[in-house]
């Protein structure tokens, strides 16, 4: 069977699953029954392990100074939780529903390499293309591949640490993509090409750049085509930079809290940046999805449903260490990073905290957003890793056997990381007194 109908019979499997599953109800949402990914038992987790779920992102919404969550964890042989957590505002009274979009930021980075990668099979261009062919105006990025784009070896730096006070202050401000472009690579490069791990957004908007140069289309057209249809993923969208709102009319809103000369943080002032521009982050962190979106997307990332065999087998063929005090069972692949058997992406968008993970050979999936971005990219990634260790010891449900998943971390490892990291809150800011009355006139 050649690669190109190998990757027909996938797709095709994958949307007729998807198809059927769309009835079900929303707040579970669609079971994918994936070619080469375990098939879902139906039905909810035992009452033990939807508490433990529930209790761990309930501290997570309180320690991130939240006002919600939305979460989705999925194990094959036991069932599942999709719920929400707390409110969508900070003092409201709209519940969070698992059926609301929100920015997954650093996830958008998996689509746009999948993109690149389908391209691949299509023979539109190699991996170890230099993106400089392409974008020859574009100074100080000779001999960077696109593989080198999506597994964070390209050497630049990032232009988010500069402009990330901007971001948060300014949000609705609508960037050039040369200006975004110029701040990164003003940073110069940290390495030589292909040397080391360094994630790197201005990458991102570099191989953005040039895959729309490639195909004539613009990002909307590539993530429609590529990613969202074929997965039938409805929810999810790629708005213009014009667009600051979300969609629909009820969605959790996103905030950041200001953190005081102390070390304390103003908990009871947060401040709403859910009205944004795309402009900031774009091939980088710009998608809007929802859990049941990022469920599919997911399970078909990790598990390599829209690429042919070889090309999959190559994204993960040798993935490189984080470097640093990262340990070795954290690497990056040609797009996405595995965490010990788990494949995804974490990150962070002012007001926005996001991760989905897959492990393509148990079906454990985890995916969960927090709607303040304060604490910052690895918090979420710690408490993936909790309700990871949770699922993965789900009682099996009749018939089924639990595999034997072994996760590098415990349970309470990612616990107490997400302890250590929560926010010390401030005594509430003093109401402003008036002043004191004039006396009268004698």
């Amino acid at each position: 069977m050649t690669e190109k109908v190998s990757r027909a019979r996938r797709i095709g499997a994958l949307v007729t699953a998807a198809a059927l599953a769309v009835v079900l109800a929303a707040c579970s949402g669609p079971s994918v029954a994936l070619t080469d990914f375990p098939k879902q038992a139906e039905g909810d987790f035992s009452k033990d392990t939807r508490t433990a779920i529930t209790k761990a992102v309930e501290a997570a919404v309180t320690q991130s100074g939240s006002s919600g969550a939305i979460v989705g964890v999925w194990a094959p042989w036991a069932g599942s939780l999709v719920e929400g957590v707390g409110t969508t505002k900070a003092g409201g009274s709209t519940k969070m529903d698992p059926s609301m979009v929100y920015r997954i930021a650093d996830g958008t980075r998996p689509m746009t390499c999948t993109v690149l990668l389908q391209l691949v099979d299509e023979g539109k261009v190699k991996l170890d293309d230099k993106v400089s062919d392409t974008l020859p105006q574009v100074q100080g990025i000779e001999g960077i591949t696109y593989g080198q784009l999506c597994q964070n070896t390209s050497g630049l730096g990032s232009y988010s640490g500069a402009l990330q006070t901007q971001f948060v202050t300014n949000p609705t401000r609508n960037w050039s993509m040369a200006e975004i472009l110029a701040n990164g690579l003003s940073t110069g490069t940290r390495t030589s090409p292909g040397a080391l791990y360094a994630s790197s957004d201005t990458g991102y908007i570099l191989l953005g750049m040039a895959l729309q140069q490639i195909t004539g289309q613009s990002w909307q057209s590539l993530y429609n085509h590529y990613i969202f249809s074929p997965l039938d993923m409805k929810q999810s969208s790629f708005p213009e930079v014009q667009n600051v709102e979300l969609p629909g009319s009820t969605y959790p809103h996103g905030y950041t809290t200001t953190r005081l000369a102390d070390g304390t943080f103003q908990c009871d002032t947060p401040v709403d940046d859910t009205k944004l521009s795309s402009s900031m982050v774009w091939t980088a962190g710009g998608v809007v999805s929802s859990i049941g979106d990022m469920q599919r997307f997911t399970q078909a990332m990790a598990s390599g449903a829209l690429l042919a065999p070889g090309t999959y087998k190559k994204q993960w063929a040798n993935p490189v260490p984080l470097g640093g005090d990262s340990p070795a069972w954290q690497s990056y692949g040609i797009g996405a990073m595995q965490l010990g058997p788990l494949r995804g992406q974490y990150g962070a968008i002012p007001g926005y905290l996001s991760a989905a993970f897959a492990d393509p050979v148990s079906g454990l999936t985890v995916v969960v957003m927090l709607n303040n971005s304060t604490a910052g990219a690895g918090f979420v990634k710690e408490l993936t890793m909790q309700l990871a260790s949770i699922g993965s010891k789900a009682a099996p449900v009749s018939g089924q056997k639990a595999p034997d998943i072994q996760l590098p971390w415990s349970e309470q490892q990612a616990a107490e990381a997400l302890a250590a990291a929560a926010m010390t809150c401030a005594p509430p800011a003093a109401a402003p007194t008036d002043p004191p009355a004039e006396p009268a006139a004698g």
